[in-house]
């Protein structure tokens, strides 16, 4: 995934289903904002609608935010379609908030990089910035699903660097402390958080 991070995002414009209706989107409909882009394996599977409503559950959180989201798997929008009207009890995804793009020619998930053997996306996230830069990248095989809450983090941390110009060190959750990328500067922080190691 390094060969994306820090470099424009790929532009893409697919086939949606958005709240029930058909729609056509693309990267630039997202310029100027921050923006989720999270590859799942196929629709009507198992790990992948626990994923999905998941994002969907906390959309309000990453709009507060400023930010967009948009989940991408190889499958038809009318695939889409029919897996948001069925129930969330026969493993559906009714009632999801954001769009599901249909990349049935599988360019997409091939320009982001997580296009596997089998012809799926594999758990490809990306954090896009408003400048349509990709500022972070991971990648889970199809067996484990993502964080929600981590995904959250790494987002304020990338807002927080964007606005301020410091950096976030390991662990860092909104509040705490960050560094000064300056090599004198940056011992205000390793002192303090060396004191802080020894008292606790």
């Amino acid at each position: 995934m390094a060969f994306v991070v820090g470099k424009a995002a790929p532009a893409f414009e697919l086939d949606a289903v958005h709240q029930g209706q058909f729609t056509r989107l693309s990267l630039n409909d997202f310029k100027g904002k921050w923006l989720i882009v999270f590859f799942y394996p196929l629709d009507f599977t198992f790990v992948c609608p626990t994923e999905i409503i998941a994002f969907s559950d906390a959309y309000e959180q990453f709009r507060k935010l400023g930010a967009d989201v948009v989940g991408v798997s190889i499958d038809s929008k009318y695939c889409h379609l029919a897996w948001t009207q069925t129930a969330r009890k026969n493993g559906g995804i009714e009632g999801m908030t954001f769009p599901l793009l249909a990349d049935l020619n599988r360019q997409m998930a091939s320009d982001y990089g997580v296009l596997n053997s089998d012809g799926v996306a594999l758990r490809g996230l990306f954090i896009i910035d408003p400048d349509g830069v990709i500022q972070h990248a991971t990648v889970n095989n199809s067996g484990v699903g993502r964080s929600v809450e981590e995904t959250l983090r790494t987002l304020q941390a990338f807002q927080f660097v964007r606005e301020h110009g410091e950096v976030c060190p390991a662990n860092w959750h909104p509040g705490s402390s960050t560094i000064k990328p300056d090599v004198s500067k940056s011992k205000d922080y390793f002192a303090h958080a060396a004191e802080a190691a020894l008292q606790g």
